[in-house]
């Protein structure tokens, strides 16, 4: 956890700082399982060794990376959400609210996606 109060430390802006706490503490709460690590200087949740959600920071939005798959699986409810987004990651405006059904459906299809998944990504 000290590697992620160092990460959490790093974003300079205090409302950003908070909502990726939230964020986190959201998803620490509804998937107590989920182990958290940093990996290439970002956070990612991970299940039984392999990557569930990854999360970045940037001055204009945070990025949610749940692997190319995943992107596929929940395109449509990104769109309804309004959020930017490539074949690797989906852009959350800071101005705008945390779609956390979207979170949740990624996360939920992850972790039964990958149930017996033996490598850190998809191969």
């Amino acid at each position: 956890m000290s590697d992620l109060s160092k990460f959490l430390e790093g974003i300079d802006n205090l409302s950003h700082r908070e909502r990726v706490e939230e964020v986190f503490d959201w998803i620490h709460n509804k998937y107590p399982k989920l182990e958290i690590e940093i990996k290439w200087n970002q956070p990612m949740f991970t299940d039984h060794g392999t990557f569930i959600i990854g999360f970045s920071v940037s001055k204009k939005h945070l990025a949610v990376a749940p692997e190319s798959v995943t992107i596929t699986h929940v395109e449509d409810e990104i769109v309804k959400a309004g959020y930017d987004y490539t074949k690797e990651i989906i852009r959350m405006p800071w101005k705008s609210p945390i779609d956390y059904a979207l979170l949740e459906k990624m996360i939920e299809f992850n972790i039964k996606d990958k149930a017996n998944c033996s490598t850190f990504w998809r191969k």
